[in-house]
């Protein structure tokens, strides 16, 4: 299977890439389907209902509104932010949905959308069901999707679901390991940005691939503005958690202290908080590799541009696909779903990915960078994965800003030595997986154990 940079970077919509893009995604698939089968002019109903992890935290990660969004045409990287709530809203008042954008049909919120809290479906924690009826109640179609982690979907046909759908393009430096990486990048002499650029040419132009990573890097700039200059004081929800990310901007740009040792640390929490109060509000969002680990890349990559001499476009390319071909081997060997092997697998999969591409763009060379991401993963290992109330939170939001300067020191301690190490990536990656496998289910995305139950909600 081949997997693109710009698989595990897409633009999407807040606050989780599991539990809001992915559902969207499906469902839009699901409707875009009975276009084109020729079905969609005899439906008078839909029906979806989701499973597992879905089930037990769709309400706070807006599941339910992400579905009624798919099912109306609504893409995750272009549906308007700002209106989403007010159309899921019209829906569920008028009893109308406009299927696939073309098509109204009765629609009943309460009973047409169902999260079932205690069930799940055998192959995935995110499962979900779609059924389209057509006159007299018959069922016309019944598919079964599921939201892998990073808002990859895939559909009952799917071997092992935690791939994305099948991609024979040929690549000219395949390797679904971190040995493998390294072994191409010792005998081609190249970097690890270099062999990714080399793969990215099999689907699109160096021009191409560069126009969508600064697009990617623009996106991400934006949203860390987004969140730094809302008027709302709390972020949606019965938590009422004060957004900081203002505030702290504003103390920030208040205070010139150039000789504070740690005023680059107090910028990068910055960013990261902004970007996950984004996330946590609905916004516009970059996947990296998910929605809920989505503050740390942007973090550390502005930390790149703002503090780093001689930052550029290249740079911001360079660390990129640095930080993509870690995901990817995270994506083939083990898990980026938090549903499935708790927040280790998304935190510390893009604690990691940040580390290697910070470290890459500093100058370390292959073996530094691979050694970087496994320090980044190493200390983020059996993360449990607990939002209180089910939303994307706490302690969502501050993790992503520790987990940020955590990478940052991943990339220094790696450039301080010579690449060698005991642990490699690999092994650590296995180790995530395994870990994930024992960690009990109330670990993982279900707000059943943890701070998610040690934490009154109020």
């Amino acid at each position: 299977m081949a997997l693109s940079a710009l698989d595990m970077f897409s633009i999407g919509i807040g606050p989780s890439s599991s539990h809001t893009v992915g559902p969207m995604r499906a469902a839009g698939l699901f409707a875009h389907g009975l276009g084109d089968s020729g079905l969609l002019g005899d439906v008078q109903r839909v029906q979806a209902e989701l499973f597992g992890s879905l089930g037990a935290t769709g309400h706070g990660h807006g599941s339910d509104k992400a579905v009624i969004l798919g099912l109306q045409g609504n893409r995750p990287e272009s549906v308007d932010t700002d209106t989403a709530d007010q159309q899921v809203a019209d829906a569920a008042t008028n009893g109308r949905l406009v299927l696939a954008g073309t098509r109204t049909i009765g629609f009943s919120r309460r009973d047409d959308v169902t999260l079932h809290r205690r069930r799940s479906l055998p192959a995935h924690p995110n499962g979900m069901i779609f059924r389209a009826f057509g006159p007299g109640g018959s069922v016309l179609r019944e598919s079964t999707y599921y939201s892998v982690g990073g808002g990859f979907v895939v559909d009952q046909h799917a071997v092992g679901v935690d791939r994305i759908v099948e991609d024979d393009t040929p690549l000219r430096y395949p390797f679904t390991t971190g040995a493998q990486l390294l072994e191409i990048c010792r005998r081609e002499h190249l970097r690890v940005s270099d062999v990714m650029l080399a793969n990215e040419l099999s689907w699109r132009t160096e021009e191409q691939l560069r126009s969508e990573l600064l697009h990617i890097w623009s996106v991400m700039k934006q949203c860390v503005h987004n969140g730094c200059t809302r008027t709302e004081k709390l972020l949606p929800g019965n938590l009422k958690v004060p957004r900081r990310a203002p505030k702290l901007l504003a103390a920030l740009e208040a205070t010139h202290d150039e000789s504070d040792p740690m005023r680059a640390m107090d910028w990068v929490n910055l960013y990261a908080l902004a970007v996950n109060e984004e996330n946590a509000s609905g916004g516009r969002i970059v996947t990296a590799p998910t929605n809920g680990a989505a503050g740390i890349v942007p973090a550390v990559l502005h930390f790149y541009d703002r503090f780093i001499p001689g930052a550029d476009d290249d740079g911001v390319v360079r660390f990129l696909l640095t930080a993509a071909a870690v995901g990817i081997l995270f994506k083939e060997n083990a898990s980026i779903s938090g549903a499935e092997v708790g927040c280790q697998g998304e935190v510390g999969s893009a604690c990691a990915m940040a580390a290697g591409g910070l470290c890459e763009v500093l100058g370390g060379n292959p073996a530094q960078v691979e050694n970087a991401a496994e320090i980044g993963i190493e200390h983020n290992l059996g993360l449990t994965c607990d939002p209180v109330g089910g939303l994307v939170q706490i302690p969502c939001i501050e993790r992503n800003a520790m987990a940020s300067n955590k990478a940052i020191n991943a990339a220094r301690i790696a450039l301080r030595g010579d690449g060698s190490h005991k642990v490699s990536l690999d092994k650590a990656i296995k180790t995530m997986r395994e870990t994930g496998a024992d960690m009990k289910v109330k670990y993982k995305e279900t707000s059943r154990g943890g701070l998610a139950v040690n934490v009154i909600e109020c």
